[in-house]
């Protein structure tokens, strides 16, 4: 992502943060304790609804640009003991079993491989550690949406840094190992359509 991309991007997603994602964010949070890992933590957008009981927060972010501005942010933060990592989600520098919770907020779209970054999540987890995720996802398929969704995608992802429109993530979440204990699936308001289904939810590994 350019530096001009980074810059602007939390102006482009002010409308649908104040309409929805703010919201969910804060809902989705607020259940996180301990050693935390949130991959692909662009700008910071979480960092001001994690609780107090998270003990470690580790915000890995790729991309240099986007590091910049969370790197600014997480001076704002309450918490303590935040580390900023440059790693990918395919290949994280932790070891096995050393979180109690991953987070992903809209980045699982654009990974480069996703099986293997669900493997990756699954194998630093804890026994019984929880991946909280908020995702947009492919629409029902013979749905309008989803043919959308296919069509637009091939020149989508060139434009959108590998963002895929039609992810079928809770799908991959389960191949890789999870079990998804809770999931709630809404429409993002206030967003073009291909990109309204999402989910969101905690998934254990098992």
């Amino acid at each position: 992502m350019s530096f001009l991309a980074a810059f602007f991007y939390d102006h482009f997603m002010t409308t649908v943060e104040r309409s929805c994602l703010r919201e969910w964010r804060h809902e989705l949070l607020e259940q996180v304790s301990g050693e935390v890992l949130e991959i692909g933590a662009g700008t910071g957008a979480n960092l001001e609804f994690y609780p107090e009981t998270v003990t470690r927060l580790v915000l890995a972010e790729p991309d240099q640009h986007m590091r910049q501005f969370l790197q600014k942010n997480t001076r704002h933060s309450k918490l303590k003991d935040i580390h900023i990592a440059n790693e990918t989600a395919e290949d994280l520098d932790a070891d096995d079993e050393s979180f109690d919770f991953v987070v992903t907020a809209l980045v699982c779209c654009s990974f480069a491989d996703l099986e293997a970054a669900l493997l990756e999540i699954r194998r630093v987890l804890k026994p019984g550690g929880s991946l909280l995720f908020m995702e947009h996802v492919a629409a029902d398929d013979g749905t309008g949406r989803r043919y959308w969704q296919n069509l637009v995608n091939p020149i989508w992802r060139r434009v959108m840094g590998n963002c895929h429109l039609n992810r079928e993530i809770e799908g991959a979440m389960i191949s890789a190992g999870f079990n998804i204990r809770q999931i709630k699936r809404e429409s993002m308001r206030t967003i073009i359509a291909p990109l309204l289904p999402t989910i969101r939810g905690c998934a254990l590994k098992i």
